[in-house]
């Protein structure tokens, strides 16, 4: 246990039970740490004008004086409107707040409030976002939280202030005072104050760039003491086996692509050397990177090793696991499936098997860096989507091993540069060409006044026996963004196609039911899936040669493409349509790249270029590690400072003996990221 009250549960602040401390766990926040470091993603300034300087449509704060009582009227399903009058000096107008029944309570006639929303001039109303009882309002920005269906924002606020109150004095500094001088960065204190209550939008741009800076510090550190003796970690020569090689090669139905040849040669080549193999193999999706993986197992397996893949999602373990064990099984070789799932009877055979050496290969989620699972002799690491893991994760299950060899692979590719820098010392190989045989998705952007031209085709596959998947954004309805959501849309679809089976698939379903419903999906039983982007990676039905994305501008280039590489896998022409009305010229390009390439190094580019801070999904699917306050791509140079700054001290100070805060925030990262 960390000995420092910063990284106490919870549960110590007052008023914060079990339940509060589930809901907040459900954001990541376990500690009284991370409270204090879950900053704003953006600030509304609360700005106050005269009403007949306000442009129609502007958002402003206005102060006025409650007129007449506050009455709820219902429409739709969960849908109300809170109205009432407010005289704002000798103008009286009509403010609606929409789906917050509740502050009806809250608001009495002759009472002074100050009311933040959009005002439309014509009609003298307000469309109110936030209520503020007027003697509250003491400052002129109001901070906005990242949030999810468990957490409101005035709950999350009440918290962190009160980690403020009873904590900030407790925080000490984890960047050095000399680095801190160089690059004029604020202190820890200072950044918590500044980014929690800003007194402007200067004084919380100057906050944020030091926090950025932290957050990039402590990944590189990581990385840093990942690969203290400049990436030439030794490691064991494996001898492998040509000959049972060559009968894995004979058993394919098929030949590897010149690009598949090309990054086995490479990794045979690490395998063989005494230093640690550090290789990430970025390739596009269905590009074959399985196959290469495959032979990197086989390999070590033939020099007398184990190997471990660990994968982010169960889906696509399973996955894994029928591809290799269907491949590998014929050759002797004794495949394992790990997840949280596994029944408890089965897991510990598992357990049992890895370690006295009877099984050559396990496949698992998170399950695989338990303490529990210990190995005989593993020799070969591999990592799929290796940006959805943490850096402690993936020492973890790299600790299991004496210096294992480890192979990362990414779907999602990022330029060479930004690869080094964020990943380290690792090696980067590529795959680019598809497998001989598939066939271009022909890809499509629509808008929603052409959905006749969109069913016409849907109907067209279905009456030759394939199957689509319709992918939505959300599972249930927003308050906030009018977009079309899975439930409504299986509704709709179902409607609309009353002679076809239409299921409805989302994250929020217990494990066995996804794989129920995937398991029907691949076997034929299902003609349309509805689902969310779940299925970005890992399930392949070649039968299903066709995908609708709705509201596609809503997702990030690259989980676009994600997406779109569910289809494509058998040998008949595949169609992807991109529905979307983006209002922005940014979300136009965006949809008339994705249309134009199948490209995934081309779309990465792009999508570096187009990524915004705003965007709301795609970062976690943009091949780079999540990052709560910083962006690689936009706050790259700060980075490449953070690297070199990170190094420069662990080659001073390689076990942090001098920096016993920062050790203790390195260590508590580590536990925060082993959660299962």
């Amino acid at each position: 246990m960390i000995d420092n009250a910063l990284f106490a549960p919870v549960t110590n602040l007052k008023g914060v039970g079990t339940k509060t401390a589930a809901d907040l766990g459900s954001l990541g926040i376990y500690s009284i740490y991370d409270l204090l470091f879950y900053f704003p993603f953006r600030y509304d300034e609360l700005q106050t004008l005269p009403l007949d300087q306000i442009m129609d449509g502007q958002k402003v704060m206005l102060k006025g004086i409650v007129a007449t009582e506050p009455f709820v009227s219902r429409f739709g399903y969960k849908k109300s409107r809170l109205s009432f009058k407010m005289r704002i000096d000798h103008d009286i107008i009509m403010v609606n707040f929409f789906n917050q029944p509740w502050l009806k309570s809250k608001i009495e006639i002759g009472q002074e409030v100050a009311i933040y929303g959009k005002y439309n001039v014509a009609r003298q109303s307000l469309s109110a976002f936030k209520f503020v009882a007027a003697k509250e309002n003491d400052s002129g920005i109001a901070p906005i939280y990242p949030l999810n269906r468990h957490v409101k924002q005035k709950k999350l606020v009440t918290l962190i202030n009160l980690a403020i109150d009873d904590f900030l004095e407790q925080v000490k500094d984890i960047v050095p005072k000399e680095i801190r001088q160089k690059y004029r960065l604020l202190t820890d204190r200072e950044i918590i104050q500044k980014m929690h209550h800003p007194n402007n939008g200067r004084e919380a741009e100057i906050a944020k760039r030091s926090a950025i800076f932290r957050e990039f510090f402590i990944f590189e550190l990581q990385l840093a003491l990942l690969t203290r003796n400049d990436g030439q970690q030794k490691g064991y020569p494996k001898d492998y086996d040509l000959k049972e090689i060559a009968k894995l090669t004979s058993s394919l139905p098929f030949e590897l692509s010149a690009d598949q040849k090309q990054v086995v040669n490479e990794i045979f080549a690490d395998l063989h050397s005494e230093r640690q193999m550090r290789r990430l193999l970025q390739g596009d999706v269905g590009s074959g990177k399985t196959v290469v993986a495959i032979y990197a197992i086989f390999s070590a397996i033939t020099a007398g090793y184990q190997a471990a893949l660990m994968v982010p999602t169960e889906i696509l373990a399973t996955q894994h696991f029928k591809k290799i064990d269907e491949l590998l099984r014929p050759l002797g070789v004794r495949v394992a499936l790990l997840t949280g799932n596994t029944k408890t009877l089965e897991r510990r055979e598992i357990y049992r098997e890895l370690t006295d050496g009877t099984i050559n290969v396990v496949i698992g989620t998170h399950a695989l860096i338990q303490k529990n699972v210990i190995f005989k002799k593993l020799g070969l690491v591999i990592i799929d989507e290796q940006h959805r893991f943490g850096v402690g994760q993936r020492q973890a299950l790299i600790n299991k091993g004496d210096n294992p060899d480890i192979l990362a692979m990414t779907a999602t590719p990022i330029p060479r540069t930004l690869a080094l820098t964020v990943y380290g010392d690792m090696t980067v190989s590529e795959i680019h060409h598809l497998p001989s045989g598939r066939k271009p998705i022909i890809s499509v952007w629509k808008t929603s006044s052409q959905m006749k031209d969109v069913y016409q085709q849907m109907k067209e596959q279905l009456a030759q026996g394939f199957q689509i998947y319709a992918v939505t954004p959300l599972i249930t309805e927003s308050e906030t963004l009018d977009l079309k959501n899975a439930e409504e849309l299986h509704q709709k679809l179902s409607h609309d196609f009353p002679d076809q089976k239409v299921v409805l698939l989302h994250g929020q379903m217990p494990g066995p039911k996804k794989d129920e419903i995937m398991e029907c999906f691949a076997n034929g039983d299902i003609n349309i899936l509805v689902t969310t982007s779940v299925i970005e990676v890992g399930v392949d039905v070649a039968n299903a040669n066709m995908m609708v994305i709705y509201n596609a501008d809503r997702f990030g280039l690259s989980q676009l493409h994600q997406l779109r590489g569910r289809i494509g896998r058998g040998q008949t022409q595949s169609y992807c349509v991109f529905v979307a009305d983006p209002k922005t010229d940014a979300g136009k390009a965006r949809m008339k790249v994705i249309a134009a390439t199948n490209d995934g190094f081309k779309l990465a580019e792009e999508d570096l270029k187009m990524r915004g801070e705003g965007d709301l999904f795609g970062k976690a699917q943009s091949g780079l590690p999540e990052f709560r306050v910083g962006d690689v791509v936009n706050n790259y140079n700060t980075l490449v400072v953070a690297q070199k700054v990170a190094r420069e001290l662990v080659k001073a100070d390689p076990g942090l003996k001098d920096h016993k805060t920062l050790k203790q925030v390195l260590e508590y990262k580590q536990l925060e990221q082993n959660r299962i």
